[in-house]
């Protein structure tokens, strides 16, 4: 049997130390800050979390690409060529070209590697929750199983793989067309906060609103009470928009409440964070339905 590899995008916000330990190769996204473009790596090293989340403060002007095709052949093929297949794992194709880019690029090098497989799951999926999505199928494929077993499981997963999540500046999400902008002006007045999540699409809705940051942030716990599955046993993740210290206190809150095996907190990463601004923060665990 043929070893593989799994293969993701840095819209997955991992830290760079399970980024290791999952064994990944991460084809990178791109952010443009007015005008200069950065490469998103995982470890902060071309520009750091801190750095973009100032420039967002500062009403820089943002934009985000996903991987080119030149990408991800490159990436592809140094996998191929050192004798393994590749079970990719993509941001979600109703947020991004990313998978879309992966799906073409696999089709071209099937034909120069006609021995090789390449599979390409869209993972419908973003930021951590992308990231406890490939947790899961990473400790699938360590019991042995094949790349088709893994690739399958990955799809049985992947909508079990719940994403909530609350923002701070409304404004952020208007640029990005996901309100509108009097909802934004209105809800900015009212200290509204809008509760969202991933659909089944793999598309961004919003499902409620609260009013304040402190009610936002219960709404999210209200909502893994009611779909978790077994939460003192899971590793739950958080991500967030440059907020660490409330965000452990909301690990602390949560670990009260439900209790979880292990929490696991990052940045949610320039090319998420070029839409949802600082201040977001994006639960991620393991549930019944999205």
């Amino acid at each position: 049997m043929r070893d593989f590899v799994l293969v993701t995008d840095s819209s997955c916000d991992l830290p760079q130390n399970l980024v290791d330990k999952f064994e990944l190769k991460v084809v990178p996204l791109t952010v443009d800050i007015n005008g200069k473009t950065y490469t998103n790596y995982l470890d902060g090293s071309d520009i750091g979390f801190k750095e973009f989340y100032d420039y967002s403060r500062a009403k820089a002007e943002i934009k985000t690409s996903c991987p080119s095709l030149d990408a991800f052949n490159k990436v592809f093929t140094e996998v191929l060529e050192s004798g393994k297949d590749i079970l990719y794992l993509g941001f979600s194709s109703a947020l991004s070209a990313t998978t879309q880019n992966a799906k073409l690029t696999a089709e071209e090098l099937g034909e120069k590697y006609p021995d090789s497989k390449i599979i390409v799951v869209d993972s419908l999926a973003a930021s951590m929750g992308q990231g406890l999505f490939i947790k899961y199928v990473f400790e699938e494929k360590q019991k042995g199983k094949t790349i088709e077993e893994t690739a399958a499981y990955a799809e049985e997963t992947k909508l079990h793989i719940c994403h909530w999540f609350t923002v701070t500046d409304l404004m952020h999400l208007k640029r990005g067309g996901r309100i509108s902008a009097t909802t934004a002006i209105a809800g900015t007045a009212l200290n509204v906060k809008p509760v969202m999540h991933m659909d089944d699409e793999g598309r961004l809705i919003n499902v409620g609103k609260a009013r304040g940051r402190k009610a936002s942030l219960a709404a999210l716990l209200e909502h893994m009470k009611e779909t978790a599955i077994n939460p003192k046993e899971q590793t739950i993740y958080i991500s967030h928009g440059d907020c660490e210290d409330e965000v452990r206190d909301f690990a602390k809150l949560i670990k009260k409440e439900l209790g979880f095996k292990e929490v696991v907190i990052n940045y949610v990463g320039p090319v998420i964070g070029g839409h949802t601004g600082p201040g977001v923060v994006a639960l991620f665990f393991y549930g019944t339905h999205r």
